[in-house]
């Protein structure tokens, strides 16, 4: 679904699978969307269809859930026994980080140089380094939230991170080192945040 400001939306695409998890864009626009139940990753051509970019079932057949791309093409998928995989742009695929623990959001820094995803049972942000071959190396903890229990995740102009946290229902900004900046309290539990390109405010 695409949404606007002012509520409107429309369906851009419908899956002939069930449970979409998670979406990102290829440098080119082309929409890359994680199929987590049958382990694949689809990419949506300019003409509309989908095709298979990655089956990802040689690494894991448990189910996959997060995704982002960085500037390169490269896109990380986690999920499985707690893995981060690596579908290079070439269309490579190999596991590049393990033993994260119930692994959620992520997001890559502007500069391409450092993957930070949450780690949900571990109540933390994790950060790489990303090498130009798109391994991941130097992992540390980002930002050690206590009690908070992050989700989906999003890096603002100012390189702080937004979580959802669905059973604390709350949206939080933290910088790394883990000091609290901002927190929303919400209704119900967040998912994920994502900014928009008009305005800093978080959308749940």
């Amino acid at each position: 679904m695409a949404i606007d400001l002012d509520g409107n939306s429309e369906v851009v695409v419908r899956t002939p699978f069930a449970l979409p998890f998670c979406i990102d864009w290829l440098p080119d626009g082309r929409l890359l969307i994680v199929s987590g139940l049958d382990s694949r990753l689809l990419r949506r051509e300019a003409n509309g269809s989908l095709v298979t970019h990655a089956d990802l079932r040689s690494l894991s057949d448990k189910v996959w859930n997060e995704i982002v791309v960085d500037g390169r093409g490269n896109a990380y998928i986690n999920g499985g026994p707690g893995i981060i995989a690596l579908v290079t742009a070439d269309g490579s695929i190999r596991q590049v980080a393990g033993g994260i623990a119930f692994p959620n959001g992520m997001a890559v820094t502007p500069d391409n140089a450092t993957l930070i995803i949450a780690e949900s049972h571990g109540k933390r942000l994790t950060a790489f380094d990303i090498a130009t071959d798109g391994s991941l190396s130097k992992r540390r903890v980002w930002a050690d939230l206590g009690s908070g229990i992050p989700d989906g995740i999003c890096i603002d102009a100012d390189n702080a991170v937004w979580y959802g946290d669905v059973p604390n229902k709350s949206c939080v900004r933290v910088r790394e080192g883990g000091e609290v900046l901002q927190a929303i309290d919400l209704d119900r539990g967040c998912f994920v945040c994502m900014l928009g390109v008009r305005t800093r405010e978080p959308y749940s």
